[in-house]
Formats: C-alpha cells, sequence, structure tokens
C-alpha cells in the first residue's frame, strides 16, 4: 500500500484529490493548519494533522510514524491581490515552507514530489504558453511559486527523487459526486458567479473593460477540477517513476468573464446585472495553455469534462450547500 502525504488537503482542490485517492486505494495522510482549508471537506478515511507545513519537528514524526515516500504539496497562500500587497507573507508560506518541507523529504529519501503551481509563472509574455517558456511572473504570487519551482528542482536533483510541477490554469467545478467544492469565495468568477444566482439581485463584478482582448474582458483557460485531480493522481503511476516533468494543466481553449457569464445565464435561465470596477492590480489580461504533446504529457492530461460540465456542478455544489447551511 503506497502511502501519500497531501499538504493542503482540506482545501478546495486537496479535499478533491485525496477523495480520490482513498478512492483509487491508497493510503492518505493529510497536513493543513485549516487556515484557508476546512475540517469538513476531509475524508473521514484520510489521516489527518493540523500542522502547518513549517513545523518541521511535527513532520518529521508525520513522516516517519507513516513511512511516507510520496507527497502532494498544495498547501499556499494564493491571492494574487493579495500577494501584491503582503509579498513577506506569501514568501514565508509559499517559498521558506516548501524549502522546509523539502528539508523533510530529503531526509527521508522520498521517491515522488508532485507540486501544485501556477500558470501566474509565465506573466504577460505571452498568451499561448507552453511549458517550457521562459517563466517571467508579474504578480508575487506567481514569482513565489516558481521561486518553489527552483527549489524542487536542485532538491530532487541533489537527494535524488522525481518531481512533477503542474501550473495550474484557472480551476472550477465540483466533484461529481458533490463530496466536495469551493467553500471561499476568494475572488474565484465561477463561485461568484454560482452564489450570485441564488440571490434575488444577481449583481456580478466585472474588473477591467478594457483590456486588449476580444471583448476587452480578461480570457483564462479553465479547467475542471475532476480532471485536475486525476492529472495528480497520474503522476503517480509506476511507468512514471523516476520521470521527472513540468506540466501545463489547461484545455488549450480560453474564454472570457463576459463568455462564461453567458454561459451561466444559459444553463441556469437566469441574468446578472453587471458591474465593472477597475481592473485587479496583478491581474494578466489573457493565457491559455499549449497543451503539451510529449509521450509522458499523454499519460497524465485528461480531459473529460467541459465548461458546460464545470458550470453544472458548480451551480448544484452551491445548491447543496446552501441547503446544508439551512439545516444547521
Amino acid at each position: 500500500m503506497e502511502n501519500i502525504l497531501v499538504t493542503g488537503g482540506a482545501g478546495y482542490i486537496g479535499s478533491k484529490i485525496c477523495y480520490d485517492l482513498i478512492d483509487k486505494g491508497f493510503e492518505v495522510v493529510i497536513v493543513d493548519n485549516l487556515t484557508t482549508g476546512h475540517k469538513k471537506l476531509i475524508n473521514k478515511n484520510c489521516v489527518f494533522y493540523k500542522v502547518n507545513i513549517g513545523d518541521k519537528k511535527s513532520l518529521f514524526k508525520i513522516f516517519k510514524k507513516h513511512n511516507i515516500d510520496k507527497v502532494i504539496h498544495m498547501a499556499a497562500s494564493l491571492s494574487v491581490q493579495e500577494s501584491m500587497i503582503k509579498p513577506q507573507k506569501y514568501y514565508l508560506n509559499n517559498v521558506y515552507n516548501t524549502k522546509k518541507l523539502l528539508d523533510v523529504c530529503a531526509k527521508f529519501k522520498i521517491k515522488k514530489f508532485v507540486f501544485s503551481s501556477t500558470c501566474a509563472v509565465y506573466g504577460e509574455k505571452k498568451k499561448r504558453v507552453k511549458s517550457n517558456d521562459t517563466p517571467s511572473p508579474s504578480s508575487y504570487y506567481g514569482l513565489t511559486k516558481l521561486l518553489c519551482e527552483k527549489l524542487i528542482e536542485t532538491y530532487a536533483k541533489k537527494y535524488n527523487f522525481s518531481y512533477f510541477i503542474l501550473r495550474y490554469f484557472n480551476v472550477v467545478g465540483a466533484d461529481y459526486k458533490l463530496r466536495v467544492g469551493p467553500i471561499n469565495r476568494s475572488g474565484q468568477l465561477f463561485k461568484n458567479l454560482s452564489i450570485s444566482i441564488l440571490k434575488k439581485n444577481k449583481k456580478i463584478n466585472i474588473y477591467g473593460k478594457n483590456y486588449n482582448t476580444k471583448d476587452g474582458t480578461c480570457i483564462r483557460d479553465y479547467i475542471d477540477v475532476n480532471d485536475l485531480s486525476n492529472i495528480h493522481i497520474n503522476c503517480l503511476k509506476k511507468i512514471l517513476n523516476k520521470k521527472s516533468l513540468v506540466v501545463n494543466c489547461g484545455y488549450g481553449k480560453g474564454h472570457s468573464v463576459l463568455e462564461v457569464i453567458n454561459h451561466f445565464e444559459n444553463i441556469s435561465g437566469k441574468k446578472y446585472t453587471k458591474e465593472f470596477k477597475k481592473p485587479r492590480k496583478g491581474d494578466i489580461s489573457e493565457i491559455i495553455c499549449s497543451p503539451s504533446k510529449n509521450k509522458y504529457n499523454k499519460i497524465i492530461l485528461t480531459n473529460n469534462y467541459n465548461i458546460k460540465d464545470s458550470i453544472k456542478s458548480s451551480l448544484k455544489w452551491e445548491f447543496k450547500i446552501k441547503n446544508m447551511n439551512r439545516l444547521k
């Protein structure tokens, strides 16, 4: 039986991955300090520790007790806008704490390290990006993730473990069984639209209307959380042992903010009141994944869901948690 440590396993994406790992027969240990994670999202079949990844003493005990040899590292601060205001917080939480985690990983001679990175490492240089394009982050968040990537590559070479750096594009949707989904508002467009649909005043804020895009609003490549979870699990396959890769996790198709709103309106049958606001500092106008055709990436990447599937699961999840809150 393989023992997997998942940092940030009480978060939106982490909790989904943990459910899927358990479904596939893995033993899962979660480390999360619950700053942004939620205990109610944790699969009861996982072993959970409320621990900060910067706490090396506690990590050492966990690694030793559970014989950890593979790590999925997702714990991080992840707001582009907040990072521009609090760069020191992002350096400490994302870079410094990742180094501490890697120190423990090295001590216990792990075999594989899967890292949650971001397309924000690319910045504004190109609208369509490949995984071998030179990173040039325009936000402190993107910069801290890039620094983490460099740390992982250095440690992997020195201590002989393989790594998978997964650069997420915009993650959306909920677990297809509605076991977990997004809780925090966090400025996510899909979350905000799903919340608004339940209100009488269906207002949505749009940040910027004069970007150099087809309709003036930002364009993003959205990937469904169910596909993203499968990508992480695929990285653990034995055929990929001793292989290290940097992988763009997106579909290669961009949708503008106004297009996403239009999809929500068509699926829900409701109309939103749109209010334009000033652009947010650090936001990129347009970024789309250029999926690699590398033979190993074909083993890793999955594309079983589309934007309409993600919208439907987002709405169903929001209705579910609203009804759950009513019963409390």
